[in-house]
């Protein structure tokens, strides 16, 4: 288990693009490893590896040995746990709904926009269940 850090060294580790692209495709792929991570995101493995190092070390992400493999993936509990965080900056109250709230053509827009978020961030679960229900079957 990585170390834990505050809510603001979590900001800061997160202030690295790359590395929000990589917890973006973590959450995506699930495990995947390192010479992935660089192929995709388009950086050398050893840049994956220190920026995945900085996420191991905050607790974000998690890796076990698999062989000669190491498979990386989200720490969930983390992930809720910084979602948490985020969620208590809305001085309202509202939980991150607030963004909801509007009026006019705005209001309409913001509300298909995160339609269309919702609607993305199903199909992704719904895979995810999929993938884990065939790894359970084989």
């Amino acid at each position: 288990m990585g170390l834990r850090l505050n809510s603001s060294e979590i900001f800061k580790v997160l202030s690295a693009d790359t590395r929000i692209k990589i917890i973006r495709l973590l959450k995506v792929n699930g495990a995947t490893g390192v010479k992935t991570i660089a192929q995709v995101l388009g950086i050398t493995p050893p840049a994956a590896s220190q920026h995945l190092k900085v996420l191991k070390n905050a607790g974000l992400v998690t890796s076990t040995r698999n062989g000669y493999w190491i498979p990386y993936a989200i720490d969930e509990e983390a992930m809720e746990n910084f979602h948490l965080i985020v969620d208590d900056l809305c001085k309202c109250g509202c939980k991150g709904k607030c963004r909801l709230e509007g009026k006019g053509e705005s209001s309409l827009a913001s509300l298909l926009k995160y339609k269309e978020e919702l609607e993305n961030e199903l199909k992704v679960v719904k895979s995810r269940i999929e993938q884990i229900k065939s790894n359970k079957n084989n």
